[in-house]
This record gives C-alpha cells, sequence and structure tokens, in this order.
C-alpha cells in the first residue's frame, strides 16, 4: 500500500503499479507477447494469449515465464544468490533448463534458451520424441521413458512416481536404470558446461526425487566428459527450494519488474 498522507491520486496509482502478476507456462514461448509457440506436450495452446487470459482473472498486468526459467530464478534469489553463473534442470515429464548468467536470466534471442530436453543424446538412436524428432534427450531419460524402460524389464512402473517410489525402497533395476538416466542427462549438460561454463548445476523436478542415484549418473558424464578448466569449482547438487522454487521465482520476477527504473518513473510521473 502506498505510505499514509499521500494524496488518493497518488495511493491509486502506487497499488496500480504495485498490483501485477506472475505465472509460468509448462513449455517454451514467445517472450515478446506470452504466447506458446508450437508446444508439443501442450496441443490446442498454440499462439493462446496467456497474459490477456490470466489479466482478466486479476484485473491487472501479467508477466510470464517458462517454469523451468522460475525455478532458475527462484533458486538463485532463495538459495545460491552467490552463484551468478549456474544452470537449474527440471527433470520430470520432460527435460528443461534455465540459465543464470551474470546474475540474470538468461532467455536468449527468442526466450528459447534451455531447451535441453530436444538436444540428441549419443544413445538416443531412434526412440521418437514427441517433438517430431529422434533421440531427444527427453525422449530418452524423461519420466515417462524411464518408466518405459522398466516395463520392459518387468518391473511395474508406470508413471515417474512410481520410479521414484522403486528407487527409495532399493529396487536394484530401477536404481540402474535412473543412473543411466542420469549419465544421459549429464552428457547433455556436459556440452553445456563447455559452452557456458556454470559454477553451480541445480537438479529439480520429479525425476530428481530419486535423490543421489540421479545425481550420481549426472555428476558421473558430466565430470569424465568436460575439461577440468571448465569443472574445477563446479558444483552439481540437488534442488534447494524444492517444489517452491517456481512460485519464489515468480515473486522474484514480479517483485524485479515493480522495482524495475521503467516502472518507478512511470508511477512517480502519475503521482505527480
Amino acid at each position: 500500500m502506498a505510505r499514509p498522507g499521500t494524496s488518493t491520486r497518488s495511493r491509486r496509482a502506487h497499488d496500480a503499479a504495485a498490483r501485477v502478476a506472475g505465472t509460468a507456462t509448462y513449455t517454451r514461448y514467445e517472450h515478446s507477447t506470452g504466447k506458446p509457440n508450437n508446444p508439443p506436450i501442450m496441443p490446442g495452446w498454440d499462439g493462446f494469449d496467456v497474459p490477456a487470459a490470466v489479466g482478466a482473472e486479476f484485473d491487472a498486468p501479467v508477466l510470464v515465464d517458462n517454469e523451468v526459467n522460475l525455478m532458475a530464478l527462484g533458486e538463485h534469489a532463495a538459495e545460491f544468490p552467490n552463484d551468478e553463473h549456474m544452470i537449474v534442470v527440471k527433470a520430470a515429464t520432460g527435460i528443461g533448463a534455465g540459465l543464470i548468467s551474470n546474475g540474470a536470466l538468461h532467455r536468449g534471442a527468442a526466450g528459447a534458451a534451455g531447451d535441453l530436453g530436444h538436444i540428441q543424446v549419443p544413445n538416443g538412436g531412434d526412440v521418437l520424441c514427441h517433438c517430431g524428432n529422434t533421440g531427444c534427450l527427453e525422449a530418452v531419460a524423461g519420466g515417462p521413458a524411464v518408466a518405459a524402460n522398466l516395463r520392459a524389464l518387468g518391473v511395474d512402473a508406470h508413471t515417474t512416481a512410481d520410479v521414484v517410489r522403486l528407487v527409495r525402497s532399493g529396487n536394484p533395476e530401477a536404481g540402474r536404470v535412473v543412473r543411466q538416466a542420469g549419465r544421459d542427462i549429464g552428457e547433455v549438460l556436459a556440452g553445456c558446461v563447455s559452452m557456458f561454463n556454470p559454477s553451480l548445476i541445480v537438479i529439480g523436478g520429479l525425476v530428481a526425487q530419486a535423490g543421489e542415484t540421479l545425481l550420481a549418473g549426472v555428476r558421473e558424464s558430466v565430470y569424465r566428459r568436460s575439461l577440468p578448466l571448465a569443472t574445477g569449482n563446479l558444483r552439481i547438487v540437488a534442488s534447494g527450494a524444492g517444489t517452491e522454487a517456481g512460485v519464489l521465482g515468480a515473486a522474484a520476477m514480479v517483485v524485479k519488474h515493480i522495482l524495475s527504473p521503467e516502472i518507478l518513473d512511470a508511477w512517480l510521473t502519475t503521482a505527480d
């Protein structure tokens, strides 16, 4: 709320400037419009005006970002504020990454940065991905793929939650398959480490709830494939914020927007 003693007009201007909603999409989107762009896992959502739809519900401007970008913002703001260069990975039904560079979120030219799940992995072969390509990381190491691999071994696993439960209960087949999924994720991340040179990689998402089994596979590939200069001080850790990472990131995004020079200048001009 505005400070006591300000005019009604100033208070209204202040409250309007401070009333902003933040929301996430579960796929990549056009950053300039907030609209999903041909999302393979969200048929029917192509071009949907997310800011307008959410804004109508809250009667407020709406900031939109990809869920993994918001996870990266949340992990950076709440758990790892001293790491200026970091990669946050979500391993769940899909696999994606958010990049923090020089302390700020890196979206790329069109908002497509971090689309880790659709990089081809060395052992991906002819495995068909829902994007239409073959051998994508997501099609090989995403939650549904891991569950399918376990079923092929005769293990009763139908969901990502089943996979996590089996690993936690000590099922050896589940442990081996999840460890391999970690290696596959690590193979792709090794290239990212060589290109981006982060000081920290954070692994989150439902598959990551399998704990050290997945992380061990990721570390194995990254430290084996990347050069010592890039990995000498590199840490690979589990999510610190857990399921709250995206919410924390949305809050950080909104606060940064409200406190930006452009918004503050506009508020002060209106208040005058």
